[in-house]
Order: structure tokens, then sequence, then C-alpha cells
């Protein structure tokens, strides 16, 4: 799901004193109101949006920096309905002098909308790789950071690239057997065995729907004022066809477990780091993470729900630096594992 910097300009009970044609966006066009902000946000970042293609297939990604140095290019593969925005607020606490790549996954914000055989993992894994390819990402090894649906694509494309990787970050994964099962995923089976058209909770239609969603997303509240709730509703709406067609796709018997299924052929070094009271995808996969590699780095966040990159941003920073600088500065372990 996208949540992003919004939740910092506006708190609930006040409007900040604002010019008055940005005031009157604001109440009218809560939705264009942060996409303005998101693009304040990146240029402040020093980041720059931009696009590459492979053959008619048109990827979109924002970055800053360039490749080189001793400390490995990061790429970041957001999760299921959000953006390359949803970085934001961790982009913030990275160091300045890192080269980071953030693509927007298949069908999602700027990247091309085609069929769904781009949206299954594998398809997923497919077009990220044709993304590394096209801006010549693959020619030393990288540092891959995947979330939620973007950390099963991280995990499967981890298993499939390895002489790609220096490294990689996996938060609260989705693609697991989790031993306990999350509200969300309890609802899932629910809406599968009644086969009903009910509401599903990652695709809301009304500002309490989004309430909902985001009391999933995250242990401890937002607190957004309703404009900018109706904003990011906005934003969203047009896409809820498309995101049925994902959601349909990552649940679907060949994707639903890909990263169970890859997980043993991970070679690279891998963290994973997931908060306790994740209630979309339960913490006890990070043991089924482990099980399958024990050498792996597990952080686990207390008073943390699934968005770790916006509650706790700066220390998902801060784990994911210490975990590079240990294990992914030099990548000559990487060409080993080719």
């Amino acid at each position: 799901m996208e949540l992003n910097v919004a939740k910092m300009i506006i708190p609930a009970g006040g409007i900040m004193v604002l010019p008055f044609l940005t005031l009157i966006t604001f109440l009218f066009w809560p939705g264009a109101m942060l996409k303005v902000y998101n693009w304040f946000i990146r240029r402040r970042m020093g980041l720059v949006v931009s696009y590459s293609y492979s053959g008619s297939y048109r990827f979109c990604y924002s970055s800053r920096g360039t490749p080189g140095g001793a400390t490995p290019s990061l790429l970041m593969l957001h999760g299921f309905s959000a953006s390359k925005d949803m970085w934001l607020p961790f982009l913030k606490f990275l160091p300045k002098n890192l080269h980071l790549v953030c693509v927007d996954m298949p069908g999602h914000e700027g990247t091309s909308r085609t069929s769904v055989e781009d949206y299954s993992i594998q398809g997923q894994v497919a077009r990220i790789h044709q993304f590394v390819q096209s801006i010549g990402l693959d020619k030393r090894p990288f540092h891959l950071v995947g979330i939620s649906m973007g950390g099963n694509v991280a995990g499967v494309y981890a298993a499939c690239y390895p002489a790609h990787l220096s490294s990689v970050s996996l938060m609260c994964p989705a693609g697991l057997d989790y031993p306990t099962d999350s509200e969300f995923i309890t609802h899932l089976k629910e809406l599968e065995l009644s086969q009903k058209e009910e509401a599903i909770a990652l695709i809301p239609t009304t500002v309490q729907e989004l309430k909902n969603m985001l009391r999933l997303s995250c242990h401890m509240p937002l607190n957004l004022h309703r404009q900018v709730l109706q904003g990011f509703l906005d934003n969203r709406l047009p896409n809820n066809s498309f995101y049925k067609e994902v959601l349909r796709e990552i649940c679907g018997e060949t994707s639903r477990y890909s990263l169970q299924e890859n997980m043993h052929r991970i070679t690279a070094p891998l963290q994973v780091i997931w908060g306790k009271e994740d209630q979309l995808l339960d913490v006890s996969g990070a043991g089924v993470l482990q099980a399958a590699q024990p050498s792996c780095r597990v952080e686990l966040l207390d008073n943390c729900g699934h968005s770790v990159t916006v509650e706790r941003p700066r220390k998902c920073a801060k784990l994911v630096m210490d975990f590079l600088y240990t294990h992914g500065v030099n990548g000559e372990d990487a060409k080993k594992r080719s």
C-alpha cells in the first residue's frame, strides 16, 4: 500500500498556514496536493525521476548519486499498491553519497501496465531483471531491498540472479507459509472460502475502509487529517481494478509461496527486518527464513507493524547500512556465486 511522507505535513486537528492557492488545492484536490508534496520532497532529497526502456516496456524510477566506489548501489522494490515514493521517509536517513534507485513495480505508477503475466511474482522478477539491465545496474553487484510484495520479488530475484547481488534485505516479505496467520491472511482465507465479492482490506473504496487498511498496516496510529486520507483515496481509486488483478496473481497458486519455494537458493548475505506487531504478514515468517538460511541476520522491531519504513524509518535505515557495510562493500563474493 502507499504510505508516504504525507503524514508529516498536516497533523489531525489543524491545518498549517498555507498560501491561499495551496490551501484551496488541499481542500478541493487533496490527491493533487499529495503528489505535489512528494515531488517537492524528492527534489529536496536530490532524487531525479527518470525512465528506461526494455523494448516498448517503460520503467519509471527515481535515483540519486552515481554507481562506483566501495559501497554498492541500492535498488529498492516497493510493496503492493505502493510506488517508488513509499521509500521517501526511509531515504531521508541514508547517506547522501549512496547510489540509490527506487523503481515503480510492474504496472504501478509510471511503469508500464500490460497483462497479468507481468504481475505474478515470476513475471515481476523477469521485469525487474530487464530493468536492472536497462540501466546497467548489473555491471557490478548491488544491494537489493524489498518490502512486502517487493520482498517476495527481491527474494526470488536473489535466488535467480545471485551474481548480481552483493547482499539483500527483506522487510516483512510476502510469499511464505507463515506458521501463524495474521489478521489479514485470515481475512483472505475467509474470502477465498466464501467466494463472495466483499471488500478487500488492501483495496479501500471509502475513507473508513482506508482507515481500516492503515490500522492493519501500522501498529501506531498515523493520526492523519481527513483531507490527507481523502487525497490518498482519490489517488488510489482509479487503480483499484488493477490492484485486484495484481492481488489475484500474487495470491494465486504459482505466486503465493514463491519465496518459500526459492529461499533455500539464496546465496547472497541475507538480512530480514520485521515489525513484531505486523497484522498483514505475521512476524513468524522471520523464523521460516532463518530456518532455511541460518546465517541470515534477523532484526525484529518492537512496537512496529507492517509498514516498517514509515513507522521506524531511522531504525530501518541504520539496520540496512550496518548490514551493508558488513556484507556489501566488497562484491567479489557475488562473482564467485555466479
